[in-house]
């Protein structure tokens, strides 16, 4: 009898092995899908509350505003790009800043032969802005890249304090990147849209803000790298 328990036992632990080990891996499975929503979650929030930098758009005066690029469509603004454009106008009127920064380089994939920062600098002079009064990075192709070099070119001119224009849905993470870089009573003013898609826009800056976040510690390790 208890040679043929002794064998039952054989028999049965190598299921009771893979039962466990299955088990194990739907914990691991689960608890991965729920730290990921989670973490989605959260960010997502952080988006979708971010009114910008004062929060009651009482705008501090500084030296420039920096404005984020966009697409333009054969040489122009998208409709989109005219929006963070637009907001930067009305600050510049208002006294907010005297000069201004224009932020983008050539898109690749697209149809124009300007880089965004070309293109902006044309809509804002129509506009009435004196061309001297806009410097222009035209080599930069991300967000990162963006307020890197526009930093360099404050130092250049020697200005120490910006406001950032772009949209509401970007304006978290260029917030962190100011700071990160270093910029000085970081300022960021937002623009809602008439034209995108912010649900859409908001949930893959998600993505972006992970894929940041990512850069910020694992290539640069938390630490502003400088401006030189």
């Amino acid at each position: 009898m208890g040679a043929r328990n002794e064998g039952l036992v054989n028999i049965l632990t190598p299921r009771s092995r893979a039962g466990r080990l299955l088990r194990l891996a739907f914990l691991l499975v689960a608890g991965g899908a729920l730290a990921l929503l989670l973490w989605c979650g959260y960010w997502l929030w952080v988006i979708n509350r971010y009114d910008g930098l004062p929060a009651d758009g009482d705008v501090r005066p500084a030296d420039v505003g920096i404005v984020l690029g966009a697409k333009l469509w054969e040489d122009e603004p998208s409709p989109a790009l005219e929006e963070r454009l637009d907001l930067a106008l009305e600050l510049y009127r208002s006294g907010a800043y005297d000069h201004l920064i224009l932020s983008g380089g050539l898109d690749v994939e697209g149809d124009s032969t300007l880089t965004e920062a070309e293109g902006m600098r044309d809509y804002l002079v129509q506009q009435g802005v004196p061309a001297a009064a806009i410097k222009l990075d035209s080599a930069s192709h991300s967000t990162y890249e963006n307020l890197l070099y526009s930093a360099r070119i404050m130092k250049e001119e020697g200005w120490a304090r910006a406001v950032i224009v772009t949209h509401q849905y970007h304006g978290a993470r260029s917030e962190d990147i100011a700071d990160f870089l270093g910029y000085e009573d970081v300022q960021v003013q937002v623009a809602d849209s008439k034209v995108l898609n912010m649900a859409y826009h908001r949930t893959r800056e998600v993505l972006a803000y992970t894929k940041w976040l990512g850069e910020k510690w694992l290539v640069h390790g938390g630490r502003n790298p400088g401006i030189d």
